[in-house]
């Protein structure tokens, strides 16, 4: 059973069977429904090795990204599928958690797609730009290189929160909770809580409280700030959502209240920051939008995927900071925050 003989069973050409597995608008309804007739039928599945020689494509994208877990990624991988079905590819996806051999992996999936996305801090700047002499390379959540184009959410609406922290509230003692190290967007909230101190004279910690992004390193940061001999902060940024609860939780459980005793905050806005109590102030970056626009420049011709495309991102108040808590379906965003760097 091959594209010839479903052309045949169907009263079509064999590039009408063609467009019709792939997807493509440029067929009439009436000419889709009685392939997809046969199709549905005799079990018909095209040989997507084949179509790949003959058209000089795979018809699919690579994603490479830290790991499968927590709602960031959850969202990075809808939103980039959503685009990918939009224009008929597979997505590949690769993810580098755990693994030793990453470099390599990226380099036999750039064989097997037409264009691949990588989120930043999983291959070596080397590998990147080694990928990119062969296929279309889109880096997430980093700066473009030479060879190929970047998309990425202002992470400098961190230096917006801290300010508010800072002049607004009055804390004096605040904590950044996150390790800059390895991580571009972790370093550019860092640099932007650095700077919000010195625009405003206040004195900011010797460093961060170096863990790791996921709800239990926000437990383990709580361990670190609260349980020294050192007086605790009177307010915490965290560089993710995640964190910002899992110490929440930590405070909580040494009988600290929040925002009494410490804010919070956190950066993403995911779900969980709008139901609980009180309400997490985050900085809320367009994730889904980062993905979708990320798998479109795949496809964009050269001289249009070149350059930094950067979106905006927006602060949203809620209870953990000391703001008046809003419900749930409320997202108590500060208009006059947003895209401040």
């Amino acid at each position: 059973m091959n594209v010839r003989w479903v052309a045949e069973q169907a009263g079509v050409s064999p590039a009408t069977v063609s467009r019709v597995s792939r997807g493509s608008a440029q067929v009439s309804p009436e000419l889709r429904e009685r392939v997809m007739r046969v199709i549905e039928e005799h079990g018909y599945r095209p040989n997507h090795f084949g179509r790949a020689l003959a058209e000089k494509r795979h018809g699919s994208l690579g994603l490479v990204f830290p790991g499968l877990s927590g709602p960031y990624f959850s969202e990075l991988i809808q939103g980039f599928e959503s685009e990918a079905l939009e224009t008929g590819d597979q997505v590949l996806l690769l993810s580098s958690h755990y693994r030793s051999d990453t470099d390599a992996k990226v380099l036999d999936l750039a064989g097997r797609v037409d264009g691949m996305a990588i989120h930043a801090g999983t291959v070596s700047e080397a590998m990147i730009e080694r990928v990119s002499q062969t296929i279309r390379v889109v880096v997430m959540a980093h700066k473009a290189g030479p060879a190929h184009a970047s998309v990425s959410t202002d992470s400098g609406t961190v230096g917006t929160l801290t300010r508010h922290l800072l002049v607004e509230h009055g804390y004096r003692r605040l904590a950044f909770v996150g390790t800059p190290e390895g991580s571009p967007d972790v370093t550019a909230r860092w640099e932007a809580f650095l700077a919000a101190h010195a625009e405003t004279g206040a004195r900011p910690p010797a460093g961060p409280t170096l863990v790791g992004l996921a709800q239990a390193d926000g437990a383990i940061a709580a361990q670190k700030l609260l349980d020294s001999e050192e007086e605790p902060p009177d307010a915490v940024v965290c560089a993710n959502d995640e964190t910002a609860l899992g110490l929440i939780l930590g405070a909580l459980g040494r009988g600290m209240r929040v925002p009494e005793d410490i804010a919070v905050t956190g950066f993403d806005d995911m779900p969980m920051a709008a139901l609980v109590q009180p309400g997490l102030t985050t900085v809320r970056q367009p994730v889904r939008e980062l993905a979708t626009v990320t798998a479109r420049l795949l496809h964009a011709p050269l001289t249009q995927r070149d350059g930094d495309t950067l979106l905006t991102t927006d602060v949203v108040l809620r209870g953990s900071c000391g703001c008046p808590d809003r419900p749930s379906g409320e997202t108590g965003r500060d208009a006059t925050a947003g895209g401040d760097s």
